[in-house]
C-alpha cells in the first residue's frame, strides 16, 4: 500500500515538473534547435529525477516547504555546476548559458511548493545516523577529504575515457590544468559534497545501506538523468562515453560520502539522565 502511494506521488511530482518546465520554457525560452526525439528523452530524464527524489522524500523527516525546497535544490545544484563546467569546457559552443540557468532556477523554484504538497506523506521510521553532532574539526577534515576524493575520482575516470573523446575535445578550447583543478576543488566538488551530505541526512539509513543508496541516488541525478537527453553540445558517442565516466565516478563518490558521513550505530552516543 505504501509503495503504491509513493508511486502515485512520483507520478504527480513528474507531471508537476513537466508542466512547470513547459510554462517557464514559454516565459524564458532557450532558443536552441533540439536533436530528434529529444523531447521523449527529456520526459524520461524528468521521470528518473522525480523517482530518485521521491525515494528520498519517503525517508526524509522534513515537512512542508522545507522538504520541497530541499528536493528542488538537489537537481538544481547539480545542473548549475554542470552548466558552469559546460561554459568552461565548451566555450566554442554557441549556447545561452545564462538563459539556461535562469530557466532551470525558475523551474525548480516554482515546482518546490508543488513537491512540498505532493510528497507530504509520513516518512519511514529510521535511526538518526547522520554525523551532525561531531566536532567542527572532524567535519572540516571530512569535508576536505570528500572534496579531494572527488577530484581524484574525476581525473581517474576522465583519464580512462579520454582516448575515446580526445578528437572531439581537440575542436574545443580545453582550459588549463590549474583551471580544471580549481573548478573541481572550489566549485563542483564542494557543491557535490553538500548535495551528497544532504542526501545522507534525508535518507537516514544505516551506514552500509546509506552509502549504497546515496551513491545510487546521486548517480541517477548527476549522471544518468542529465546525459540521457540528446543535446546540441555533445555528439551521441561523446555523450554515452561521458555517461559511463560520470556514473562510475559519481557512484563511488556518493558512496564514499555516504559512508564517511554516517556514524555507525555503536558510535552514536545518547545522553543519559541520572536521578537526582
Amino acid at each position: 500500500m505504501r509503495s503504491k502511494a509513493i508511486g502515485v506521488q512520483i507520478l504527480l511530482g513528474w507531471v508537476a515538473l513537466v508542466l512547470v518546465q513547459m510554462i517557464i520554457g514559454m516565459l524564458v525560452p532557450v532558443r536552441m534547435t533540439p536533436p530528434p526525439h529529444a523531447a521523449s528523452w527529456f520526459l524520461l530524464s524528468d521521470l528518473l529525477i522525480v523517482t530518485a527524489l521521491g525515494y528520498v522524500a519517503a525517508h526524509s523527516k522534513l515537512r512542508g516547504l522545507r522538504l520541497g525546497v530541499a528536493l528542488a535544490a538537489i537537481p538544481f545544484g547539480i545542473a548549475a555546476v554542470n552548466l558552469i563546467e559546460g561554459a568552461v569546457f565548451l566555450s566554442r559552443q554557441d549556447a545561452a548559458w545564462g538563459r539556461i540557468a535562469i530557466n532551470m532556477l525558475l523551474s525548480y523554484a516554482l515546482v518546490s511548493p508543488f513537491w512540498a504538497y505532493i510528497f507530504r506523506g509520513q516518512p519511514a521510521i529510521a535511526p538518526d545516523t547522520a554525523s551532525g553532532d561531531e566536532a567542527l574539526g572532524t567535519r572540516v577534515w571530512k569535508f576536505l577529504m570528500s572534496d579531494v576524493a572527488y577530484l581524484i575520482l574525476y581525473y581517474a575516470a576522465g583519464s580512462v575515457i579520454f582516448p575515446f573523446v580526445k578528437d572531439f575535445y581537440a575542436t574545443q578550447h580545453v582550459p588549463r590544468t590549474g583551471t580544471i583543478v580549481a573548478l573541481q576543488l572550489l566549485i563542483r566538488g564542494p557543491v557535490f559534497v553538500l548535495i551528497c551530505l544532504g542526501l545522507v541526512r534525508m535518507l537516514h539509513m544505516p551506514r552500509q545501506r546509506g552509502a549504497l543508496m546515496t551513491g545510487v541516488v546521486f548517480t541517477v541525478l548527476s549522471g544518468v538523468a542529465p546525459l540521457l537527453i540528446p543535446n546540441a553540445f555533445f555528439p551521441d558517442y561523446v555523450r554515452w562515453v561521458h555517461m559511463a565516466e560520470v556514473t562510475s565516478s559519481n557512484f563511488l563518490f556518493g558512496a564514499l560520502v555516504g559512508w564517511l558521513w554516517t556514524v555507525p550505530p555503536n558510535a552514536v552516543v545518547r545522553p543519559v539522565l541520572k536521578a537526582a
